[in-house]
């Protein structure tokens, strides 16, 4: 807060990787409650800014405990939490099978009415403005069966979805399917390689890091259908495009591609030549999509 502008900071109890779980942390500490209340208490009492708290459903499919740990959270009294993240997945199903909304309308019903309510923003598969008006704002509406509060909000946080379809807030804020071309998509991957370079200098090793992270991103970008070529609109998260897809332009067809191959000659186009011997893997693999 010394050195940058902080609307706020989000405590990840979400990711469900096996590096950052193994170590207590991510979606561990659902499990560790006692260790969350010091963590929050801890960060409230140096930070002026709120805190939210992203979550699971749980650990596991069939047990959900995001509703009794929002209740306890309550039940803290801390000052400064500002809101609930609710992603409707559990650790172990990471980014397979849907997310569950009507779980997370659940949870938005179930604080309790004895303490401040805390609001609550939904996450998973919003991939359109139509994802956003069924999965947030048609729950917004529902309230729990005793007639209580519903603390969902008409928010949405965006994961994947935003990474695949960096337009995706565009469509959203406008209720459209935005055919974007691939020339405008360039253009996008123009910008983030001018703040990378500016961020990390234009020598070769800003060059080289700029280039990991426009890779990283092309490991998401290329799962995005044009508009134009679906059959049916909108496109879903977890929806396999066909392999070897031909888009309507070349540079819309090298965009489609799977082949690692292929980001690297993109890169190209913007960062000039890899080394003979350069080779890349993307880190992040979901289980949802291989």
């Amino acid at each position: 807060e010394e050195s940058i502008e902080v609307d706020f900071l989000d405590m990840n109890l979400g990711c469900p990787l096996d590096l950052v779980c193994n170590k207590g942390a991510g979606a561990c500490l659902m499990l560790r409650e006692k260790k969350l209340r010091a963590s929050l208490e801890g960060m409230l009492k140096v930070l002026n800014c709120p805190v939210t708290v992203k979550m699971r459903t749980g650990w596991k499919d069939k047990e959900p405990i995001a509703h009794h740990l929002q209740r306890n959270i309550q039940k803290w009294n801390i000052d400064g939490v500002g809101a609930f993240m609710l992603h409707g997945r559990s650790r172990l199903q990471r980014y397979s099978r849907s997310a569950n909304w009507d779980y997370i309308t659940e949870v938005g019903c179930s604080q309790s009415s004895e303490f401040n309510n805390i609001p609550l923003i939904g996450n998973g598969d919003i991939f359109s403005y139509s994802d956003y008006e069924e999965k947030i704002l048609k729950n917004v509406e529902k309230c729990g069966e005793d007639g209580g509060v519903n603390n969902l909000i008409p928010c949405a946080m965006l994961g994947r979805g935003a990474l695949i379809k960096p337009w995706l807030p565009t469509e959203i804020k406008e209720r459209r399917d935005w055919d974007i071309s691939a020339t405008e998509r360039l253009d996008m991957l123009k910008d983030f390689t001018k703040f990378g370079l500016e961020q990390w200098g234009s020598d070769q090793q800003g060059v080289n890091r700029t280039r990991r992270f426009l890779l990283e991103w092309l490991s998401f970008l290329h799962r995005y259908v044009p508009v134009g070529m679906l059959e049916v609109v909108p496109q879903q998260m977890n929806q396999r495009p066909p392999n070897d897809l031909c888009g309507r332009s070349d540079l819309e067809t090298i965009m489609l591609s799977k082949n690692c191959a292929d980001w690297i000659k993109l890169s190209e186009m913007l960062l000039g030549k890899v080394p003979d011997d350069f080779q890349f893997e993307p880190k992040h693999k979901a289980n949802s999509y291989k």
